[in-house]
């Protein structure tokens, strides 16, 4: 499976790769300063380091999981591709990603959702993404997931002063294709510490395995419910009426004494 690394320490903020994904994705030009269905990586700073967001690909990804007619697929490649002529405009993936990447196209009649694709149709081809190949500094790398593990720990491990000691991406939402190494904490790159290292769909399935126990049980409950109320109901009439008939019967009885 192929992968991004992406050496914050190294991003030098020229904005080549934004660039090189606008010309491959045949976007149109924009100051968007964060992702959007125009911009499908951009790049940031906080402080005085430069860093890149793009989709982070997934190695099981939720916005597939979630999409109810199939328009996001996980390749065997590594990227995530979106089949537009697939898509409803439901937003369900804008939802469920937890890095929140996926962008609607809001000012368009027939909306679609965009987001970096990982050049597929290059990599399908044997080449590698516009981004890494325009990367001037090598802040950018394209390859074997493994392998750029290991490249990654192997920067850690020959500058530990220089980089957090962690790969992100590795377990971050049962792992995805694009990493990151820093010399800042992740949470300063907007990358969330919180989605854990459960694959997400997992978690989904969790829950809704559990649906139909709990409609059956609900279906009991109710109907136990109704059953109550229902034998109350009829316990209330029987008791007025027992009470009028008794009234009638003692009237006719002092009519006939008198």
């Amino acid at each position: 499976m192929k992968g991004i690394l992406i050496d914050v320490s190294k991003c030098i903020g020229c904005g080549a790769c934004r660039e090189a994904c606008r010309v491959q994705n045949n976007l149109p030009e924009s100051n968007d300063t964060d992702l959007s269905a125009r911009t499908y990586t951009v790049v940031k700073t906080t402080g005085e380091v430069n860093y890149r967001r793009l989709c982070m690909h997934c190695l099981d990804p939720t916005c597939a999981s979630v999409c109810p007619v199939g328009a996001f697929r996980k390749t065997a490649a590594g990227p995530v591709i979106y089949a537009a002529e697939r898509c409803m405009g439901c937003r369900y993936c804008m939802v469920a990603c937890p890095f929140g990447v996926p962008r609607y196209e809001w000012d368009k009649p027939l909306p679609l959702v965009r987001k970096c694709t990982m050049c597929s149709d290059r990599v399908l081809a044997g080449g590698v993404t516009a981004c890494s190949e325009a990367c001037p500094t090598a802040a950018t790398l394209f390859g074997d997931r493994d392998t750029l593990i290991k490249e990654a720990r192997a920067r850690i491990a020959a500058e530990p002063g220089k980089y957090v000691d962690r790969i992100y991406g590795v377990e971050e939402a049962g792992g995805a294709a694009v990493l990151y190494i820093s010399p800042v904490p992740f949470e300063k790159l907007g990358l969330p510490d919180s989605v854990g290292k459960e694959p997400l769909p997992l978690l989904t399935y969790a829950v809704l395995s559990k649906i139909p126990h709990f409609v059956a049980f609900g279906g009991v409950f109710l109907g136990g419910v109704w059953w109550i109320t229902n034998r109350r109901a009829e316990v209330a009439r029987a008791e007025k009426e027992e009470q009028r008939t008794g009234g009638r019967k003692q009237t006719e009885g002092k009519g006939a004494r008198s």
